[in-house]
């Protein structure tokens, strides 16, 4: 069954109960389809595939596929097989490393090892690119069947009520250190580090640019937790007895040229002018009469008036705190990883 849209890179999640078994029916299947097909990456449950065959046939057709993915449909394989797949091996590892730790840590306390999360920090500027990378983690380490369950948390939900942040002046100030309730955060996740049985996040509305006050996720002993924020690696200053990366097993920070980043945003921007600032319901609607050019420039003046002052503050000089950096070209796609070997 040929694909009109033409070509196309895929990735099939495999059964976990029998991969050696998933695989060959997968390949089995697209030889069958008549399409020519190219296998261009394997792990144990993924495999990559470039093939004209149809993607949602091959969904239908392959019984021992979990899923035929369409996160690599909207981006680029090459980068995913190159960078995304390789970290999330090493991630694997690392996982794997931390738990027998843990286990060998209670064995000599003669005591059980508590169900205790893997957390990933999350770090990088606005419009970086932040949102992005954590999906993909999120939905490669998912794959892997030591952990099958990653959940997702972005500091948006941590920063104070806008209520509280106007009443304070600190609207032009969100998403500086002051902005967030740090506090609540840190007990957040001491509570999910303890092995609590469920821990609530809160939950942030970017139609309304606020916390939704009242509203909460619930956490359940997930296996991997990604924690994706500006600020995840600051340390602050004074005499604070803890910060929000002394809960991460391993970080990551995503970085790109001030000048690119700034492109990101003012791009990004006028995609929400045309789309989400429609909506009345939104709280940047008043930017939505705007002419394009007119749109682009309160973006620019927004980006370096608030944001481009955040990262070289607060953001940036995190950076070398996280154990993986990602240095993304003009492109979006990562030109260099930087791992720090202790």
């Amino acid at each position: 069954m040929a694909f009109s849209g033409g070509r196309m890179r895929i990735l099939l999640e495999l059964s976990g109960e029998h991969p050696a078994l998933a695989r060959a029916e997968a390949l089995a299947v697209l030889e069958a389809s008549g399409n020519s097909h190219r296998v261009v990456a394997a792990e144990e449950r993924l495999l990559a595939v470039e093939t004209d065959a149809d993607p949602r046939w091959l969904a239908r057709r392959i019984a021992l596929a979990n899923n035929v993915d369409e996160l690599l449909a909207k981006g680029d394989l090459d980068e995913v097989t190159d960078i995304y797949l390789p970290l999330s091996r090493l991630l694997n590892l690392y996982v794997q490393a931390t738990r027998a730790l843990h286990h060998a840590t209670a064995t000599f306390l003669g005591s059980d090892a508590p169900r205790v999360p893997f957390v990933i920090g999350l770090a990088g500027s606005v419009a970086a690119g932040k949102s992005t990378t954590s999906r993909i983690l999120q939905a490669l380490l998912a794959r892997w069947p030591s952990h099958p369950r990653v959940d997702l948390i972005a500091t948006d939900g941590f920063l104070w009520p806008r209520r509280i942040l106007e009443a304070r002046g600190l609207m032009e100030r969100k998403g500086f250190p002051e902005s967030y309730d740090v506090r609540r955060l840190l007990r957040f996740l001491a509570d999910l580090k303890s092995g609590a049985p469920e821990v609530h996040a809160p939950i942030y509305s970017h139609l309304a640019y606020d916390v939704v006050e009242g509203e909460v996720c619930a956490i359940r002993q997930p296996d991997i937790v990604i924690v994706e924020g500006l600020n995840v690696l600051q340390t602050g200053t004074g005499r604070a007895p803890m910060f929000v990366s002394d809960f991460f097993d391993f970080s990551i920070y995503v970085d790109a040229n001030e000048a690119d980043i700034e492109q990101w945003y003012i791009e990004r921007f006028l995609v929400l002018h045309d789309t989400v600032f429609r909506n009345p319901s939104s709280y940047f609607h008043k930017y939505s009469d705007l002419a394009a050019s007119e749109a682009a420039e309160t973006a620019r003046t927004i980006w370096r008036r608030i944001n481009l002052v955040n990262l070289r503050q607060n953001v940036l000089p995190t950076r070398e705190r996280a154990h993986l950096i990602l240095e993304k070209g003009r492109d979006h796609a990562v030109r260099r990883v930087r791992l720090r070997k202790s």
